[in-house]
């Protein structure tokens, strides 16, 4: 009798493991098995992409926010801040057309300086005709047509980047539009530009020139040198 009692157990306890096994291999479904660690290779190392949930030792960099832009200088309406915005803006409106917000960017360029783009990242240029004290438009007409002005609507807000707010304002056009200026000279676009970082007004007519951040010319375009063919290699 005891004999019968100890093969019973022993065929439940058999039952038990099997059924174990099955649901163990239930829920693994298709997955492959962990291969068994090889002798002589070096223990896993934590990826450097790791999260710090994954790897407590990473330790994340704090971020620091943009500094909020205060309101530097007002012109009437129009509020010129101490530096970009800390939100996405809008880039300007295409050439011709006014916009309540304005972006002026320093912008580095290889071949003529550091040079004033707008939100779109479009060349400013500045006229020898025009005068900064007083800031006075000369170039209106079929001239405004070829140079559009950059235009500022009222109220407005300009957020300059990299150029002193103090030197940014507008002026009055003889059309009654407000046309920003830097350092009293009015800034235009180039309509020949047709893609941000395009300098194709540079030195037009020897009174064109993209503005640099303090209101002044940029230096001229490099000359190509034509260096003739030789006639062996024509």
């Amino acid at each position: 009798m005891l004999l019968r009692s100890r093969i019973a157990r022993a065929a439940i306890a058999l039952t038990s493991l099997a059924a174990l096994a099955a649901c163990g291999d239930k829920e693994a479904g298709s997955a492959a098995p962990a291969a068994a660690p090889t002798v002589g290779q070096p223990s896993p190392t934590v990826s450097a992409a790791a999260t710090p949930e994954e790897n407590p030792e990473v330790i994340e960099a704090p971020v620091t926010p943009l500094p909020k832009p205060t309101v530097a200088k007002t012109q009437r309406r129009v509020q010129i801040y101490s530096g970009p915005s800390d939100v996405s803006l809008p880039p300007a409106p295409n050439m011709g057309r006014g916009s309540n917000i304005v972006q002026l960017n320093g912008t580095a360029s290889a071949d003529i300086g550091t040079y004033v783009a707008d939100g779109r990242g479009m060349t400013l240029y500045r006229f020898d005709k025009d005068t900064a004290k007083p800031s006075k438009s000369n170039c209106n007409g079929d001239c405004a047509k070829t140079w559009p002005p950059l235009l500022i609507k009222s109220p407005g807000q300009i957020y300059p980047s990299g150029i002193n707010p103090q030197l940014v304002g507008y002026v009055e056009r003889a059309d009654g539009t407000c046309q920003v200026t830097i350092a009293g000279w009015p800034v235009y676009l180039f309509s020949k530009d047709t893609k941000p970082g395009d300098i194709k007004g540079q030195g037009v007519g020897g009174t064109w020139f993209a503005i640099n951040p303090t209101g002044g010319k940029t230096k001229p375009l490099p000359e190509v040198v034509d260096v003739p063919t030789p006639a062996a290699a024509r």
